[in-house]
């Protein structure tokens, strides 16, 4: 009966459905899921544990367990979220595979009236999709990558914003990983690698590829996410633009930016410690000095020209990914004023 459930396979348009729903545990759905879905969740993460065990010993006492379950929770979400949807509904639906999960649900749905549809392959054909697709994304000859590089504290996240105010496409690759990309970088728990990649390719699917898009340059690692081999492939391509920032200008930016680790400086103190074997102990004594007496403005400085800049690699250097600069922007400051120019020249110069 199961066999009869009307399946869907990828490459579709997942926007011709009414809803996507992702049947998988809480934990799955966190870790990753097609954009947009709602997880309507008929296995928890305990009961598929408890239904994975028993399918080692007995096949058969597993599915017998796993239908009962998945009849309480199908019963739950008939009854609750479900209960309003129109009798035209026509969802699609998903599980790890496009297996029993996804197949049971949709066959209660289907003798409902609802023409529910599973993803043929479920969440690991769309895995496998996006891989794909980002990578043909990324290697695409119309692809207008903007790139501004820069030493630390150069406001480049900023100007980004500034772009994006101004009607630019813009790439915020730190605001998808949640990170700043640096030692000190960290403001939040992580996305998974696999739902950063899903966040990337979301976004780089609603662009016109042609038009420019602005994107900050980055290491292959943002904190504990990794940038796409595809990406690092294509920036030798792109086009970069150096961003300065006078250094007084930078700690002021740095210190409004990252004003958590004034507010909390034993967690600065602790992350500094890391720091002793790379820039030695007498400089890390020096910035723990000025951390302990408040002077916020002279240890950001002090940081930046003596850890930063200097494992900052210039675009076009040996051993940088980044192609030379095409053009260089002089900030005298990091104003809302100055950014909105500087943006509004960027745009109009591409």
């Amino acid at each position: 009966m199961l066999d009869s459930v009307e399946s869907v396979t990828l490459p579709c348009d997942l926007g011709s459905f009414d809803e996507i729903i992702d049947v998988r545990s809480p934990s799955e759905f966190q870790e990753d899921h097609i954009p947009g879905a709602t997880n309507l969740p008929i296995l928890s993460d305990n009961e598929r544990v408890e239904v994975g065990t028993i399918h080692r010993n007995s096949p058969f006492l597993a599915r017998q367990k796993g239908a009962a379950i998945i009849s309480r929770h199908a019963a739950d979400h008939l009854e609750s979220i479900l209960h309003d949807r129109p009798k035209n509904w026509a969802p699609l639906l998903y599980c790890w595979r496009g297996g029993m999960r996804s197949r049971s649900f949709a066959f209660i749905l289907r003798s409902i009236g609802w023409r529910a549809r599973v993803l043929d392959g479920g969440y690991k054909a769309w895995r496998n999709y996006l891989r794909q697709n980002l990578a043909l994304l990324l290697a695409s000859p119309s692809l207008n990558l903007q790139i501004l590089n820069g030493l630390t504290g150069s406001a480049k996240t900023r100007l980004l914003h500034a772009l994006a105010q101004q009607g630019a496409q813009v790439l915020d690759l730190e605001g998808l990983a949640n990170h700043r990309g640096s030692l000190l970088g960290e403001v939040g728990p992580q996305p998974s690698q696999k739902r950063f990649e899903s966040l990337l390719h979301q976004q780089l699917s609603s662009f016109d590829l042609s038009k420019p898009i602005f994107t900050e340059g980055e290491s292959n690692r943002i904190g504990s996410l990794h940038l796409p081999a595809s990406y690092w492939a294509r920036l030798p391509q792109s086009t970069t633009v150096e961003i300065t920032l006078p250094l007084d200008e930078r700690a002021i930016y740095l210190l409004e930016d990252y004003d958590h680790f004034t507010k909390s400086p034993e967690n600065l103190s602790k992350l500094l410690n890391e720091l002793r074997r790379l820039r030695g102990n007498a400089q890390v004594d020096e910035w723990q000095k000025h951390i302990q007496q408040g002077n916020w403005i002279e240890f950001l400085k002090s940081i930046l020209e003596n850890h930063y800049d200097l494992a900052y690699r210039r675009p076009g250097s040996e051993g940088c990914a980044y192609p030379a600069p095409n053009k260089t922007i002089a900030l005298p400051d990091a104003s809302s004023s100055t950014l909105k120019t500087a943006a509004q020249e960027l745009i109009a110069s591409f």
